[in-house]
């Protein structure tokens, strides 16, 4: 497969946490090629942004996916709506496509009446990629606990994966079970 084509079948989705981001790498139907958490400290927006650059000039995917932050149902902080835009401006420089959804729009793809939690949908991920996610899966977090950093890796998988059915629908293919 020449360079070209496979570039289209190459999604790197990524969501921005407080500590860094999860990424996921999805290519052709439904392969997790890489996935993982790039901490960050000091200015992380500057850090994460390069992170980010060197992600995509590694896979150059077809297309980078991100959570709309400034969806007017998204609770994301100041700083990760400023990452989110700073994201899509530098992947614009460096010709890649874009494609962002809401968080609502991720959950009702997953949760038939989009009312779950994110460690529900992390679950539904690791049973999707078993292999590669299942051990990477955090126990449930208990109301005093802060958010375990792998819970941005299923965010980006759950991203990956809305970009991916939508596509496959649109391109006349069949549903990805």
């Amino acid at each position: 497969m020449n360079q070209i084509q496979q570039k289209h079948f190459c999604i790197l989705a990524i969501a921005p946490s407080t500590r860094g981001f999860g990424f996921a790498v999805l290519e052709g139907q439904e392969t997790l090629v890489d996935w993982g958490v790039k901490t960050v400290e000091g200015d992380k927006n500057a850090q994460s942004l390069a992170k980010v650059k060197k992600l995509i000039t590694h896979y150059r995917p077809g297309t980078l996916v991100l959570e709309d932050a400034s969806a007017k149902s998204s609770r994301r902080s100041p700083r990760i709506r400023t990452l989110a835009r700073q994201i899509v401006k530098m992947a614009a420089t460096l010709k890649v496509s874009t494609k962002l959804f809401s968080r609502d729009h991720v959950m009702k793809t997953f949760i038939t009446d989009g009312q779950g939690t994110k460690h529900l949908l992390a679950e539904i991920m690791a049973k999707r990629f078993p292999a590669q996610l299942g051990l990477q899966l955090p126990p449930k977090r208990k109301p005093w606990m802060s958010e375990d950093s792998r819970m941005s890796i299923f965010d980006a998988v759950a991203l990956a994966l809305v970009f991916r059915l939508k596509h496959v629908k649109r391109s006349g293919g069949g549903e990805i079970a």
